[in-house]
């Protein structure tokens, strides 16, 4: 009997471990994920500004050409 008594203690314990890890990992897994996604967005975001700078600049190029005199 003390045998069986200490496997199923043990096996109860393992399994809690087992339940607190798995769960563990799928929260980190989706903080990960959310993290990306908002790396992904603000990198999106910066190209989006630095196309309008470009922009920005050429059109202050091309009225400069167009203000100097010949």
């Amino acid at each position: 009997m003390f045998p069986f008594l200490f496997l199923s203690r043990f096996g109860a314990l393992l399994m809690v471990v087992a339940i607190v890890g798995i769960v563990f990992w799928f929260k980190a897994r989706e903080r990960e994920l959310q993290i990306h996604q908002d790396m992904r967005t603000r990198e999106m975001e910066h190209q989006r500004k630095m196309k309008e700078l470009e922009l920005e600049l050429e059109k202050e190029k091309n009225r400069r050409a167009a203000d100097k005199p010949a």
